[in-house]
Protein backbone atom coordinates (compact mmCIF):
# COMPACT_ATOMS: atom_id res chain seq x y z
CA UNK A 1 0.00 0.00 0.00
CA UNK A 2 1.32 3.65 -1.09
CA UNK A 3 2.02 6.09 1.99
CA UNK A 4 -1.31 8.20 1.19
CA UNK A 5 -3.31 5.30 1.09
CA UNK A 6 -1.85 3.93 3.95
CA UNK A 7 -2.24 7.79 5.88
CA UNK A 8 -5.83 7.74 4.61
CA UNK A 9 -7.12 4.86 5.75
CA UNK A 10 -5.40 5.13 8.96
CA UNK A 11 -7.24 8.64 8.89
CA UNK A 12 -10.50 6.81 8.48
CA UNK A 13 -9.81 4.36 11.57
CA UNK A 14 -9.37 7.22 13.84
CA UNK A 15 -12.47 9.04 12.67
CA UNK A 16 -14.51 6.12 12.93
CA UNK A 17 -13.34 5.27 16.15
CA UNK A 18 -13.66 8.88 17.50
CA UNK A 19 -17.43 9.09 16.26
CA UNK A 20 -18.52 5.55 17.57
CA UNK A 21 -17.21 6.78 21.17
CA UNK A 22 -18.72 10.32 21.11
CA UNK A 23 -21.90 8.68 19.76
CA UNK A 24 -22.34 6.16 22.33
CA UNK A 25 -25.17 6.95 24.41
CA UNK A 26 -25.87 3.21 25.94
CA UNK A 27 -26.59 3.11 29.83
CA UNK A 28 -25.54 0.12 31.81
CA UNK A 29 -28.36 -2.41 32.54
CA UNK A 30 -30.41 -2.03 35.54
CA UNK A 31 -28.59 -4.36 38.04
CA UNK A 32 -30.96 -7.58 38.87
CA UNK A 33 -30.51 -6.72 42.47
CA UNK A 34 -34.13 -6.84 43.98
CA UNK A 35 -35.44 -4.89 46.90
CA UNK A 36 -32.82 -1.92 46.21
CA UNK A 37 -33.43 1.00 48.63
CA UNK A 38 -31.86 4.41 48.89
CA UNK A 39 -30.95 4.03 52.47
CA UNK A 40 -29.35 0.64 52.13
CA UNK A 41 -28.02 0.98 48.77
CA UNK A 42 -27.58 4.14 47.11
CA UNK A 43 -26.84 6.73 50.47
CA UNK A 44 -23.33 5.28 50.93
CA UNK A 45 -22.69 5.85 46.81
CA UNK A 46 -24.57 9.20 46.90
CA UNK A 47 -22.59 10.07 50.12
CA UNK A 48 -19.19 9.20 48.77
CA UNK A 49 -19.59 10.92 45.21
CA UNK A 50 -22.42 13.82 44.86
CA UNK A 51 -23.88 14.57 48.40
CA UNK A 52 -20.42 16.90 49.04
CA UNK A 53 -21.36 19.04 46.47
CA UNK A 54 -25.36 18.35 46.48
CA UNK A 55 -25.75 18.39 50.51
CA UNK A 56 -25.56 20.92 53.66
CA UNK A 57 -27.60 24.41 53.72
CA UNK A 58 -26.40 25.51 49.69
CA UNK A 59 -26.62 22.36 47.84
CA UNK A 60 -25.60 23.02 43.98
CA UNK A 61 -28.55 23.32 41.55
CA UNK A 62 -30.89 23.05 45.18
CA UNK A 63 -30.46 19.37 44.99
CA UNK A 64 -30.11 17.53 47.93
CA UNK A 65 -28.79 14.18 47.10
CA UNK A 66 -28.30 13.18 51.06
CA UNK A 67 -31.52 12.72 51.56
CA UNK A 68 -34.01 10.54 49.81
CA UNK A 69 -36.98 13.00 50.05
CA UNK A 70 -34.35 15.93 48.18
CA UNK A 71 -33.68 13.52 45.40
CA UNK A 72 -37.03 12.87 44.54
CA UNK A 73 -37.92 16.83 44.90
CA UNK A 74 -35.18 17.69 42.67
CA UNK A 75 -33.18 20.99 41.42
CA UNK A 76 -34.34 24.19 40.81
CA UNK A 77 -35.30 22.69 36.97
CA UNK A 78 -37.43 19.94 38.11
CA UNK A 79 -37.38 16.13 39.33
CA UNK A 80 -34.59 14.50 38.58
CA UNK A 81 -36.01 10.80 39.06
CA UNK A 82 -39.02 9.47 36.85
CA UNK A 83 -40.38 6.30 39.00
CA UNK A 84 -40.10 3.38 37.24
CA UNK A 85 -38.73 4.62 34.33
CA UNK A 86 -34.63 4.64 34.89
CA UNK A 87 -33.86 5.24 30.88
CA UNK A 88 -35.78 8.28 31.19
CA UNK A 89 -34.36 9.57 34.44
CA UNK A 90 -31.93 12.80 34.66
CA UNK A 91 -30.22 11.04 37.19
CA UNK A 92 -29.54 8.19 35.69
CA UNK A 93 -27.81 9.86 31.94
CA UNK A 94 -26.00 12.47 34.63
CA UNK A 95 -24.19 9.72 36.70
CA UNK A 96 -24.25 7.37 33.45
CA UNK A 97 -22.33 10.25 31.49
CA UNK A 98 -24.87 9.89 28.75
CA UNK A 99 -26.44 13.65 28.68
CA UNK A 100 -26.78 15.42 25.50
CA UNK A 101 -24.81 18.36 27.35
CA UNK A 102 -21.49 17.04 29.01
CA UNK A 103 -21.76 19.70 31.43
CA UNK A 104 -24.91 17.34 32.97
CA UNK A 105 -22.58 15.11 33.87
CA UNK A 106 -22.35 14.42 37.30
CA UNK A 107 -19.78 14.24 39.47
CA UNK A 108 -18.10 16.65 36.44
CA UNK A 109 -14.28 15.62 36.12
CA UNK A 110 -12.39 17.04 37.31
CA UNK A 111 -14.07 18.32 40.93
CA UNK A 112 -13.27 20.13 44.24
CA UNK A 113 -14.79 17.46 46.06
CA UNK A 114 -12.69 14.26 44.72
CA UNK A 115 -15.87 12.71 43.85
CA UNK A 116 -15.63 9.80 41.29
CA UNK A 117 -17.32 8.81 38.33
CA UNK A 118 -19.97 6.06 39.10
CA UNK A 119 -18.67 2.57 38.11
CA UNK A 120 -21.11 0.53 35.26
CA UNK A 121 -22.72 -1.27 38.79
CA UNK A 122 -23.47 1.58 40.53
CA UNK A 123 -25.34 3.70 37.59
CA UNK A 124 -26.50 -0.16 37.72
CA UNK A 125 -28.10 -0.02 41.32
CA UNK A 126 -29.28 3.38 40.70
CA UNK A 127 -31.24 2.19 37.57
CA UNK A 128 -32.73 -0.66 39.57
CA UNK A 129 -33.88 1.63 42.77
CA UNK A 130 -36.18 3.40 40.04
CA UNK A 131 -37.15 0.79 38.12
CA UNK A 132 -38.48 -0.90 41.55
CA UNK A 133 -40.27 2.43 42.59
CA UNK A 134 -37.41 4.52 43.75
CA UNK A 135 -37.83 4.04 47.49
Amino acid sequence: MNPTKMTLAALAAALSFALTAAADTTLPPASTKTGVTYATDLKPIFDANCAKCHGGDKPKAHLHMDTLEGILKGTKHGPIVTVGDSANSVIVKAVAHTAADKDDWMPPAPNKAGAKTLTADEVGLVRAWIDQGAK
